[in-house]
C-alpha cells in the first residue's frame, strides 16, 4: 500500500478517494431508498391484509346475521329538504339492505306523551326485524339514555337559514310544491303575501313562528318549547354536539350526503351520485315563492326569536364546516372525500 502510494501521483490520489467516497455515498441512499419501499410494501400489504380479513368476516354471513343493529333516527325539522333527503334513503334502502320507516305522528305535534316516549324508544331497540333502521319523522329530540337504553341511535339532522325556511313553510301551507301537486294544502287559495302578513301583523308570519329549530334539537322538555329561551338554545348546542352524529345545512346538502356516505356506507353507498342524477332526490321546490323586501328582513331580524334561531343557525353552520373540512377536499371546483389516514401496524402475535 506504501509503494502504491508512492508511486501514484498525489492528485490521482485525491480523485480515487473522492470517487471512493461518492461511490459509497451512492450505495448508501440506494439501500436507503430500498428501505423506504420495502416499509412501504409492508404497509400496502398490511391493510390489503386488515381489509380482507374484514370482508372475509362479513361475507361469511348473511347480511341479517352480522349482528348490525344501527339504528338511524332522523328527527326532520319542517322545510329544511327532509322529504328530499330521506328520499334518497327509500331509494336506497333495498340495494343497500336496511329498513326505512316513516314515524307518522298525529296532528303534527312534535312532542311525545311519556307513555309515547317509552313506547317509542322500546319499539326501536327491540323491534329487531327492522334493523338496520333508518326511522324519520316531524319529531323533538327524544334522550334515549333517559330510559337506560345502552345501544342507543345515531341522530342526524339538516338545519336551515330560519326566515328562509319559515318564509318556504309560510308558502307551502298556500301553495304546495312541486312534489305532491295535487294535494290541497291548509292554507289554500290565501294570495296573501309574506310581505303582507308581517306589514299587516298577521299570525303566520310573527316572529315567534321562527322558533322551530332550537326547539326540535332542545327535545321533550318543557323549557324548550319556551319562545325565545336561551336555555332551549343551550340546550339544543349541547344535544347537537353531544347526540348527534352530523348536522348538515340545507344550503350545502350535497355535501351533508358525500360526507354520510363517507361515514356510514351501510346505509349510504350511492347516495352522492343518486342525489346528483336522481329525479326524486333532488330538492323539492315550493310553488309561488316570492322574495322578501328589505323592510320584512329587517323587521324580522329586530326581534329576539330571530336572534336566538339564527345564532342557533350560525353555530350548526361553524360545525359542519369544520368537519367538512376534516372529511373532504376540493379540487378543480369538485369536493372529493378523503381517504383513511390511519392504518394498523405491528400487529401480534404474527399469523401462521
Amino acid at each position: 500500500m506504501g509503494l502504491w502510494k508512492i508511486m501514484m501521483p498525489q492528485k490521482i490520489q485525491l480523485l480515487a478517494v473522492l470517487v471512493f467516497g461518492v461511490a459509497v455515498m451512492l450505495i448508501e441512499n440506494q439501500i436507503q431508498k430500498l428501505d423506504e419501499s420495502r416499509a412501504k410494501l409492508e404497509s400496502v400489504l398490511l391493510k390489503r391484509e386488515v381489509a380482507e380479513t374484514e370482508r372475509r368476516v362479513g361475507e361469511d354471513q348473511p347480511v341479517a346475521a352480522r349482528g348490525d343493529n344501527t339504528v338511524i333516527i332522523y328527527n326532520r325539522v319542517p322545510k329544511t329538504a327532509s322529504t328530499s333527503f330521506t328520499n334518497i334513503a327509500y331509494d336506497l334502502c333495498r340495494k343497500n339492505q336496511f329498513h326505512v320507516l316513516h314515524v307518522n305522528i298525529s296532528r303534527n305535534n312534535p312532542v311525545l306523551s311519556l307513555q309515547d316516549q317509552i313506547r317509542f324508544v322500546k319499539n326501536i331497540t327491540s323491534w329487531k326485524e327492522k334493523k338496520p333502521g333508518f326511522y324519520h319523522g316531524h319529531m323533538a329530540y327524544l334522550d334515549f339514555a333517559k330510559y337506560g337504553v345502552k345501544d342507543k341511535p345515531l341522530y342526524i339532522n339538516v338545519v336551515r337559514d330560519p326566515i328562509e325556511r319559515l318564509v318556504s313553510y309560510y308558502y307551502f301551507l298556500r301553495s304546495g310544491d312541486d312534489y305532491r301537486r295535487g294535494l290541497r294544502r291548509r292554507k289554500q287559495g290565501d294570495k296573501q303575501t309574506f310581505d303582507e302578513c308581517v306589514s299587516s301583523g298577521g299570525p303566520d308570519c310573527k316572529p315567534e313562528k321562527l322558533w322551530m329549530q332550537i326547539p326540535f334539537f332542545c327535545g321533550h322538555v318543557s323549557e324548550c318549547w319556551n319562545v325565545g329561551s336561551r336555555w332551549a338554545l343551550e340546550q339544543a348546542k349541547y344535544n347537537l354536539m353531544n347526540q348527534y352524529l352530523l348536522v348538515g345545512v340545507t344550503e350545502e346538502l350535497e355535501d351533508f350526503v358525500m360526507i354520510l356516505e363517507a361515514a356510514l356506507p351501510r346505509f349510504f353507498k350511492g347516495a352522492t351520485e343518486l342525489y346528483r342524477t336522481g329525479n326524486k332526490s333532488h330538492l323539492r321546490k315550493t310553488n309561488d315563492k316570492k322574495p322578501l323586501t328589505k323592510e320584512t328582513m329587517e323587521k324580522l331580524r329586530q326581534s329576539d326569536v330571530w336572534k336566538l334561531e339564527n345564532e342557533f343557525y350560525e353555530f350548526v353552520l361553524k360545525y359542519f364546516q369544520f368537519v367538512r373540512a376534516h372529511a373532504v377536499r376540493k379540487k378543480d371546483g369538485e369536493l372529493y372525500i378523503l381517504a383513511q389516514s390511519f392504518f394498523y401496524e405491528k400487529i401480534h402475535p404474527k399469523a401462521n
